[in-house]
């Protein structure tokens, strides 16, 4: 192993504890990993790494413990309405972390050049999972950026809205031939998703895939089926 892997594995470490420390005691992690608490809470705080060795060994009883997508679960906060609130997922930059670590899995045999999304709430888990897979995160926006001379530029009718929403993305982010993997923290209609993958085909850049954390009714399969392309999402809610 590498010694720049050996340290990605060890900060791994860290997240998956910090992680499990939100859910259990020192005490219950202490008797499942056989180490006093003390070296524990150092770890947690990255006052010290482990071993390679421990690290290997660590991983192997800790993982099991954590579920990504019950984790998601547990932190969508819904209100009255039956609206929810996905901030406490997004802000945890651990899960958030470990998420991007499924997702680079999944789509590393795709030889993802660049990772896009849409502003704002797209953008955390498109820099995670863009660092993970070691390519750039472009994002578009609502609005043009000064001192941008050249925009792709998609409008679009947002259902949940009747009025014209356009998206702008700098010339320079993406070019002809590139493969794309397109994310977002929730997809509903998939209008905006759309306005993304209209991009790509202005750009000449092909999309490989489309990754959201929460999807809302069947609106994955319909933008399978339209588009013959790799869609998943974390959790779909009904």
């Amino acid at each position: 192993m590498s010694q720049l892997k050996s340290v990605q594995e060890k900060l791994r470490l860290v997240r998956v504890l910090r992680l499990l420390k939100k859910t259990y005691t020192y005490e219950e992690l202490s008797k499942i990993t056989g180490l006093p608490i003390t070296v524990l809470n150092r770890y947690v705080r990255g006052k010290v790494l482990p071993s390679a060795e421990r690290t290997k060994e660590l991983l192997s009883l800790l993982l099991p413990y954590i579920n990504i997508e019950e984790e998601v679960r547990k932190r969508i906060k819904f209100d009255e309405y039956g609206f929810f609130d996905n901030m406490p997922v997004l802000s945890d930059t651990s899960l958030m972390s470990l998420i991007a670590e499924e997702v680079a899995g999944r789509y590393m045999d795709k030889n993802v050049d660049k990772v896009l999304t849409a502003a704002t709430d797209g953008i955390a888990l498109g820099v995670h999972v863009a660092r993970e897979l070691n390519v750039d995160v472009v994002y578009a926006k609502k609005k043009k950026e000064v001192g941008v001379e050249k925009f792709y530029e998609v409008s679009y009718v947002p259902s949940a809205s009747g009025s014209v929403t356009t998206l702008y993305l700098p010339q320079w982010a993406l070019k002809k031939g590139e493969n794309v993997l397109i994310v977002d923290d929730v997809i509903r209609s998939g209008e905006t998703q759309r306005a993304l993958l209209e991009m790509c085909r202005q750009a000449g850049a092909k999309p490989v895939g489309m990754f959201f954390l929460i999807s809302v009714g069947d609106v994955i399969e319909r933008l399978r089926e339209e588009y013959s392309i790799p869609v998943e999402s974390l959790i779909r809610l009904e």
